[in-house]
């Protein structure tokens, strides 16, 4: 039994918010609050606010825009967050909702019907409920028998999916997976917060493995894969269910994302790129000839770095794409979207690898090769 990726798919929410129009939302947030808290910034009681900016913005990251599911709450100063009707219990819940689309597209892609698929394996980093899972109430909208489960790596969700999928092929208890992950991340960003209200986009994504013997032409083989997660709380999100029991807390910053940029950047780079050579030289291949890098969507600086560790030299857009400028930080899709809309120019034989890396810190890397 042999893993490969037959086939990938994608949804993109028909909304999407510019940079311009994100500074001006968060710019007149800024504005009011400075205002109404006059007095005690005056006195020393409450910080002063700092308004951002576009520029700001594209030299911290290299994002422009980034797509969302709910753009006018998010950019009116009164909520700052997604909003949408809540959906009963007897409805598709929204999360499942556009995992089926992209999951869908997957399956078309591949020439594949639902019924041919084991097991659905939803991977992403935030899960819209604790429990029945969200991959259980994909697998039934799509009418697949088998099983389904949640899984959770925070950014590295897809790569960690698509290993423990390729498991299920290697040990024959599958022979067709579908890993989906549905990232409304819009939910969890705090877009009052300079520093990082312009990071995160919605989106959703679906990654089709399968035996190869039940693989279309076209398909990528998978050379292997390799996980890595050393504990950190520079990367942070500690709203859950169980925060239930501190109401008192529910308005702190502390219960959406945060980071230490600074931080992340100088220990995830090196333990990344570090990750990548040794795999390679494990599978015996050499980094260098690495046809593409498909590398998470996280920050321009972050990826151009890693590229040139691995390549050896600074990597062009043809080696290492990026979807951030337009789609923003997706979490666990991000290296997933790149390689959905970068990878059909590549021929036999070419090989390349999809690599993730976020909180936890969690690092996942899948190399594949191209076949005919």
């Amino acid at each position: 039994m042999h893993p490969v990726i037959s086939a990938t798919g994608l949804f993109t929410p028909e909304d999407s918010i510019s940079n311009e129009e994100l500074v001006d939302s968060f710019n007149r947030y800024v504005e009011a609050f400075n205002r109404d808290n006059a007095a005690a910034i005056a006195a020393g009681d409450v910080e002063e606010l700092s308004k951002s900016s576009v520029e700001f913005i594209e030299k911290a990251s290299g994002i422009k825009s980034r797509y969302v599911i709910a753009k006018e709450p998010v950019l009116d100063i009164e909520h700052m967050a997604p909003r949408w009707r809540e959906r009963s219990n007897d409805e598709l819940s929204i999360m499942a909702e556009i995992g089926v689309k992209a999951c869908r597209d997957a399956l078309e892609r591949a020439g594949r019907e639902a019924k041919d698929v084991d097991a659905v394996l939803c991977a992403a980093s935030n899960m819209q409920r604790p429990y029945p899972a969200m991959a259980v109430e994909i697998q039934q909208e799509l009418g697949i028998e088998g099983f389904g489960f949640d899984l959770n790596v925070a950014c590295s969700s897809a790569t960690f999916g698509i290993q423990t999928a390729a498991d299920y092929i290697r040990a024959g208890n599958a022979k067709s997976v579908l890993v989906v992950s549905p990232e409304i991340t819009s939910g969890h960003l705090n877009w009052r917060d300079r520093d990082s209200h312009f990071i995160f986009g919605d989106v959703a994504t679906a990654v089709l493995v399968e035996d190869r013997s039940i693989a279309p032409s076209g398909h990528w083989d998978i050379l292997g894969t390799k996980l890595k997660t050393v504990f950190s709380n520079n990367i942070r999100n500690n709203f859950g269910f169980l925060n239930r029991a501190h109401p008192e807390t529910a308005g702190n910053p502390d219960k959406l994302f945060v980071q230490e940029g600074r931080k992340v950047f100088k220990e995830v780079v090196p333990m990344v790129a570090g990750m990548i050579v040794e795999e390679a030289e494990r599978l015996s291949i050499d980094p260098q000839s690495l046809r593409r890098l498909w590398l998470h969507q996280a920050n321009s600086g972050m990826n151009r770095l890693i590229a040139q560790r691995v390549l050896g030299h600074e990597a062009s857009d043809d080696e290492s794409p990026t979807v951030l400028d337009t789609y923003g930080n997706t979490s666990s899709a991000g290296s997933i979207i790149a390689f959905h809309l970068n990878s059909e120019d590549l021929g036999d034989g070419d090989t390349g690898l999809i690599c993730s890396f976020g909180a936890g810190y969690s690092a996942g890397a899948v190399f594949v090769r191209k076949s005919a």
